[in-house]
C-alpha cells in the first residue's frame, strides 16, 4: 500500500464489475473494497445479499425481504414462474437496492464497490429469445450509472477449469454436462463484449493473469481513470 493522501470527493464514486461465472469479479471486488479502506478511503462492498439501509430498520426490513424472494428461493419455484416474472423481479430488487443503499451512499461521499452489478442479466437475457431485448434495458436503465465498469473477460472453458461445477443457472437451464455450460457462457460472453464497447468500461484478459497481477491491473486503472490511489 501507498501512503498517498487518498482523493476526497463530495460524491462517492461507483465501481461495478462484469464477467463470466468463474472470472474472479468477487475475488477483485473483495480486494479492491479493501485496499480503498486501508488506502484511506470511504468505501463499502456492496453485493447480491446486502439489505442495510442507511438509518432505516424497517426499510432494510423490507429490502431483506426482497431479497429473500428474488435470491434464496426453490429452484422449482424460480424454473416455474418464468422468465418475465424473474426480469421484473430482479428489476424491483436491483431498484431498491440502487435507491436505498447505493444511491444514499454516493450522496454521502462513500465509494460504493458493486459486486453484482446488472450487466450480467441483460447479457443474459440478450441470448434469450423469449424476452424483448428492449424491456430488459428499459427496467435497468433508471439505475446510476457506474463510474467505472470492470470487465473480466475469460473464455468459459478456462473459467469451467477455475470453477469446479457448475449451477443449471450458469448453464442456462441447456444441460447438466461442460460442453453445456461452455456453450452457454461463452455466447453470454459475447454480449457482455457488445457492451464494452459503449460506457465507462474497462476490459482485463484475466486468462493469462494470476490474482495478484489482476489486482496489480485493476488497483492503476483506479488511479488513472478515477483518481484513487490504494
Amino acid at each position: 500500500m501507498t501512503t498517498n493522501a487518498p482523493t476526497t470527493t463530495a460524491v462517492g464514486q461507483l465501481i461495478t464489475f462484469v464477467g463470466g461465472d468463474g472470472a474472479g469479479k468477487s475475488t477483485l471486488a473483495a480486494r479492491l473494497h479493501q485496499a480503498l479502506n486501508d488506502a484511506g478511503h470511504t468505501a463499502v462492498l456492496i453485493g447480491k445479499h446486502s439489505t442495510d439501509g442507511p438509518r432505516d430498520a424497517e426499510l432494510s426490513a423490507y429490502l431483506d425481504r426482497l431479497n429473500e424472494l428474488v435470491y434464496r428461493r426453490d429452484a422449482r419455484i424460480a424454473q416455474a414462474c418464468g422468465d418475465h416474472y424473474w426480469l421484473l423481479a430482479l428489476a424491483s430488487w436491483y431498484t431498491l437496492q440502487d435507491r436505498l443503499v447505493i444511491q444514499p451512499a454516493l450522496a454521502a461521499g462513500t465509494h460504493v464497490v458493486l459486486d453484482n452489478a446488472h450487466h450480467k442479466i441483460l447479457a443474459r437475457y440478450a441470448v434469450n429469445p423469449e424476452v424483448p431485448t428492449r424491456l430488459c434495458e428499459q427496467v435497468f436503465a433508471h439505475l446510476a450509472e457506474p463510474d467505472l465498469v470492470f470487465f473480466l473477460d475469460i473464455g468459459a472453458r478456462e473459467a469451467l477449469a477455475r470453477k469446479g461445477s457448475f449451477t443449471s443457472l450458469e448453464a442456462g437451464h441447456s444441460g447438466g454436462g461442460d460442453e453445456d455450460f461452455i456453450r452457454y457462457q461463452d455466447t453470454v460472453l459475447d454480449q457482455m463484449r457488445d457492451q464494452a464497447e459503449h460506457g465507462a468500461w474497462l476490459t482485463l484478459d484475466v486468462a493469462q493473469l494470476d490474482r495478484n497481477q489482476v489486482f496489480k491491473a485493476a488497483s492503476a486503472a483506479l488511479a488513472d481513470r478515477l483518481h484513487l490511489t490504494v
